[in-house]
């Protein structure tokens, strides 16, 4: 499908790395782009969500957890998961999937070109997708929406399933999505509102088989509620009542699958994929390729290869050869004879074709065995069988043929008057389609009054958060706006209260590195971070915070932070030589504490009760740290060495040594002799007084 002109994600780059480079496809839920992975050179399927679905925060959460199971399912024949994300275009979210891209065309493509597929060629196509399913069904993932869009058909002949995981992230988020996936292949207990497990992927798989078969599908009507209908209270007929003369083991099979209740059907996929391929193995060649007169596939085409399987041309045709079938499992090889010839003859053909080599020549005829009656021929066979299919076995009139013709009369007249009923009910009526109108940033009243004028009277309202719209006004709807929806169907209006408040968090007391992760678990942010002394909290935890704890704030509000330096370093001041008071007086003020030592020192310049000796003398202490502080008891009381008549230095010498200061008076204005002639201090005296010594 080309892009639509005016589509803006042509050209654009989202995620940083998915180049969109055209449009695929469109469908329920999402618009398929073909995108280029420019991280990894290669070509994605780009699967970006309709607005109103990637507004939608449950439907996001709901739709990542499918995302990582889907991707977490490896198997050949399921598109690959690679990459989910959230981007942003023009203001408003953008929620995408990265898959696989398988370049081809679709089983639904297919079908519509072949018209209907033999039993051999619609065993085969089914047998990769019910090994999918499976596998899928094995890992706990349910598909929900089997069909033939869905099943993709490569250029290489590989055959893969697509889109697990998204049906069930959209029936989880919207009550308007309960019915999922497409109606003509919706499982009964589907219908029904009931959940969705493997037998209701086995159910779907079933109807796509009938529709392969027969070319047509099992259920139709002029309107979906029609057909949801039939599959609850209606039974899948046998393809063989359109096809008189398919294997018997094909309707079992199918009838098997679509059972009504989802107990009576294959356990999963794996139980199916075994009595299929048991199926495949046990039926005969004539059966695998059996077709009627009025063929469904497209007549005088050459050969081709669906899925792996290579159609013979239909009889009649201009081709020169029935081709050989051929399987793409090893697993199902064909069974071939050469003639005498060197020609190729396939086993078993279908009915009423006419065994060629592979030059085109007609071959003969085997032999019949000796004694055994003439045999008709198969066409022959075929028809008679046909006839006998379609020969009613009972008739309608009788005795109470008038009774009959009245009641279908009755049944006819009922059945026209219901047709008209829902002809008006699904159009000018309550089912009748309208566009949901955009009430965005409107008051909820007068949103429902909007509604209401268009014909929506079922409306209900879902508050969530939201940082830009007002508290109480519309921020949109589910589904969103111009999503056409039947007039009852209920609408939800999402309506904001406000943005989401946070409990700001106590962190004081904490250090920096354990309140930044608290702020962050609270969804608010770590603000301006200082640093304060604290005589009572440790280095490096939390003083002080603001906001205070308790208080209500937006998310990434960012709350700023005081953290411990510890005590404030103070420098001890020098009080050596001061008086006693003044010296505690000076400690104290700096916030210290003094320590009077009780045993004083002599000291010969400090006098008695002052400051003589301090412990630290410098340096800086914390915050009530003591000085120790040594008072003077004055100096000492020393005997004065009598040092008459003694020579000039010895005599100096002695009185210095006993701790008094010597001054020399010389008789003569020199020293002569260098002999002390007299001394003016005798006795007992202070240390450090001062002695006179008279040399001559």
């Amino acid at each position: 499908m080309q892009e639509r002109p005016g589509d803006q994600l042509i050209g654009a780059v989202v995620g940083g790395r998915y180049d969109i480079q055209s449009r695929i496809a469109r469908g329920g839920m999402s618009t398929v782009y073909l995108a280029l992975d420019q991280r990894l050179d290669r070509r994605v399927a780009l699967k970006v969500l309709y607005p109103h679905l990637a507004e939608d925060p449950t439907f996001l959460h709901r739709f990542e957890q499918e995302a990582k199971s889907a991707a977490r399912l490896a198997h050949p024949h399921v598109v690959g998961v690679l990459d989910q994300g959230i981007d942003s275009t023009g203001g408003s979210p953008l929620a995408y999937l990265a898959m696989e891209y398988v370049p081809g065309t679709t089983l639904r493509g297919r079908l519509e070109e072949r018209g209907r597929f033999t039993p051999r060629q619609a065993l085969a196509l089914m047998d990769p997708v019910i090994e999918g399913l499976a596998a899928a069904h094995e890992a706990g993932l349910v598909h929900r929406d089997v069909k033939p869009e869905n099943v993709l058909l490569s250029t290489n002949g590989q055959i893969k399933i697509a889109d697990f995981g998204l049906s069930r992230a959209a029936s989880a988020s919207t009550r308007t999505a309960t019915l999922v996936g497409t109606v003509a292949y919706l499982s009964p207990e589907l219908v029904s509102g009931e959940a969705a497990h493997a037998q209701s992927d086995i159910y779907s798989a079933g109807i796509m088989l009938y529709e392969l078969l027969t070319g047509r599908q099992p259920f139709t009507a002029q309107t979906p509620i029609q057909v949801a209908f039939q599959h609850v209270h209606s039974s899948v007929p046998a393809p063989s009542t359109l096809l008189p003369g398919l294997p018997v083991d094909i309707d079992e099979l199918v009838q098997w699958c679509t059972a009504s209740d989802p107990e009576d059907r294959p356990v999963d996929g794996t139980a199916l994929l075994g009595e299929l391929r048991h199926i495949r193995t046990t039926l005969t060649d004539a059966e695998l390729d059996y077709s009627p007169d009025d063929d469904g596939v497209r007549a005088g085409a050459a050969p081709v290869s669906v899925g792996g399987v290579t159609e013979p041309p239909a009889a009649g045709s201009a081709a020169a050869s029935y081709s050989t079938e051929r399987v793409s499992s090893s697993e199902y090889p064909t069974t071939m004879i050469s003639t005498a010839a060197g020609h190729t003859q396939v086993i078993g053909t279908r009915p009423g074709y006419e065994p060629q080599d592979s030059a085109g020549h007609a071959l003969p005829t085997p032999p019949a065995a000796p004694g055994a009656p003439p045999q008709p021929s198969a066409r022959k066979q075929r028809k008679a069988r046909a006839r006998d299919a379609q020969r009613p076995q009972k008739t309608l009139y009788g005795k109470n043929a008038r009774r009959r013709r009245a009641l279908w009369l009755v049944l006819l007249l009922a059945l026209a008057a219901l047709a008209a009923a829902a002809g008006w009910f699904f159009g000018s009526g309550p089912g009748g389609l309208v566009a949901v109108p955009d009430v965005a940033n409107r008051p909820v009243s007068e949103a429902q009054q909007i509604f209401s004028a268009t014909g929506l009277t079922s409306t209900a309202t879902t508050e969530v958060f939201d940082d830009t719209v007002g508290n109480g006004m519309v921020i949109g709807t589910d589904p969103g706006p111009d999503t056409e929806v039947r007039r009852f169907e209920e609408v939800v209006l999402l309506v904001s209260k406000g943005p989401e408040l946070f409990t700001v968090p106590g962190v004081v007391g904490e250090s920096l590195k354990s309140a930044s992760a608290a702020l962050q678990r609270a969804e608010l942010e770590t603000g301006t971070v200082g640093k304060e002394f604290s005589d009572t909290v440790e280095a490096g935890l939390v003083i002080r915070q603001n906001p205070a704890p308790g208080v209500q704030a937006r998310s990434g509000t960012r709350v700023e932070l005081a953290v411990s330096r510890g005590p404030e370093p103070i420098t001890v001041p020098e009080v050596i030589g001061a008086p006693r008071e003044k010296a505690v007086q000076a400690i104290e003020a700096a916030g210290l504490t003094a320590k009077i030592l009780p045993e004083g020192i002599h000291s010969p310049n400090i006098p008695e009760g002052a400051v003589a000796g301090q412990s630290p003398t410098s340096g800086t202490l914390n915050r009530g740290g003591t000085v120790t502080v040594t008072l003077s008891v004055g100096p000492r009381i020393v005997e004065v060495p009598n040092v008459f008549s003694k020579p000039e230095a010895d005599a100096v010498k002695a009185l210095e040594a006993a701790g008094f200061a010597v001054v020399v008076d010389y008789t003569f204005g020199s020293s002569v002799l260098g002999l002390v002639a007299g001394q003016d201090l005798t006795g007992k005296h202070p240390e450090g007084s001062t002695v006179t010594l008279t040399v001559t």
